[in-house]
């Protein structure tokens, strides 16, 4: 954990700040009837804030996530209270019922999916009574979301890879995380053989092509961050020697990796890249964990890391809305390695 009180604090506020707030509401609905025209609470009653559903989404995982991290924080009590409103089993029984719809097959497929299913796992793993609760509440909602991805990811023919939400390979790890946390081998096997499908052969992927002006994730560090969860790591090892042969030496980290500059933060698209920072910086850490400690491109990958951290967090302030409804998540994830913490699978 690389995460003090007071940030821990700053970061809670900031989700408290709108997991209830409705308005401004970017939502993506499809209308089935006139029955469908209702505003979002009515809806998606638990995740109607933050405004979309993936960030009402992961703004509930940063609340439990440091809940379990700072018991006594002053935002404890107020969290709780947030927690206890926003996912009674009503309001997810309606979620489960909204995802299930007719005509909704691709909603938030597969990044919203997969941060409700990291929120899952958040939840399952708090040695908490009040964290069970929610966590069963969540069920038939973990039930639907499961439907639509087991049903989608078979027919998934190729990869999409961009540097937003419909990005595969960061969800495939998310989703991967989920899996060996809840001990689910079948969707694990499903998820390993898409990697493996999509990514394996890779070779000579374009990271000087990136990022497009609109990115968050990197669509060649993100790759390499689902395959060192999937490969023992001396496979990784040399995988990622022939997909990314530009990290092959210790030197010269600013050739091949920069940090990048949002020019309007206040631009719902243009402060995706203050959580590029955040994002590029926990895959390479990511990265570096499945290399060995003697492995001559960890002390590059982990210079450029640090370098994309520090960028990262200076962006996260609050002052604008379309940035802080969401980087507080971003770099929640980074400061407290949540996905560096899961087991891989043994070698077959």
């Amino acid at each position: 954990m690389e995460i003090d009180l007071r940030t821990g604090e700053r970061f809670a506020n900031l989700a408290l700040a709108c997991v209830q707030k409705e308005y401004p509401n970017k939502i993506a609905h499809s209308l089935n009837s006139d029955a469908d025209v209702q505003p979002p609470r009515r809806l998606t009653p638990a995740f109607y804030g933050c405004y979309d559903w993936h960030s009402a989404v992961h703004s509930h995982w940063l609340l439990v996530r440091l809940l379990k991290i700072f018991p006594d924080a002053t935002f404890v009590t107020r969290a709780r209270e947030t927690l206890r409103k926003n996912l009674t089993k009503e309001n997810l029984l309606q979620e489960a019922a909204y995802v299930s719809a007719e005509g909704r097959s691709s909603f938030e497929r597969p990044y919203g999916l997969a941060w409700l299913l990291q929120l899952i796992t958040e939840l399952r793993e708090w040695d908490d009574t009040e964290g069970r609760e929610l966590a069963l509440n969540l069920v038939p909602l973990e039930q639907a979301a499961l439907k639509r991805l087991t049903g989608w990811l078979p027919k998934l023919s190729h990869p999409v890879r961009i540097g937003e939400h419909a990005q595969t390979a960061f969800a495939l790890g998310l989703m991967l995380d989920y899996a060996r946390s809840a001990d689910d081998a079948a969707f694990a096997e499903l998820l390993i053989g898409k990697a493996r499908d999509f990514y394996l052969h890779d070779k000579n992927g374009p990271l000087e092509y990136e990022p497009s002006g609109e990115d968050f994730f990197s669509p060649c560090l993100g790759e390499a961050d689902l395959m060192r969860r999937v490969l023992p790591n001396g496979e990784f090892a040399d995988w990622l020697r022939a997909f990314l042969p530009q990290i092959s030496s210790s030197e010269g980290h600013k050739r091949w990796l920069e940090p990048v500059v949002s020019p309007d933060p206040s631009d719902p698209k243009f402060s995706h890249l203050d959580g590029l920072n955040l994002s590029r910086a926990w895959m390479l850490e990511g990265i570096a964990a499945g290399l060995a400690e003697s492995d001559e491109r960890r002390s590059s990958i982990l210079v450029a890391a640090e370098e994309h951290r520090r960028r990262g967090l200076a962006a996260v302030t609050g002052k604008h809305y379309e940035g802080g409804h969401w980087l507080g998540s971003f770099a929640v994830y980074l400061l407290t390695k949540r996905g560096i913490s899961y087991k891989k699978d043994p070698p077959r």
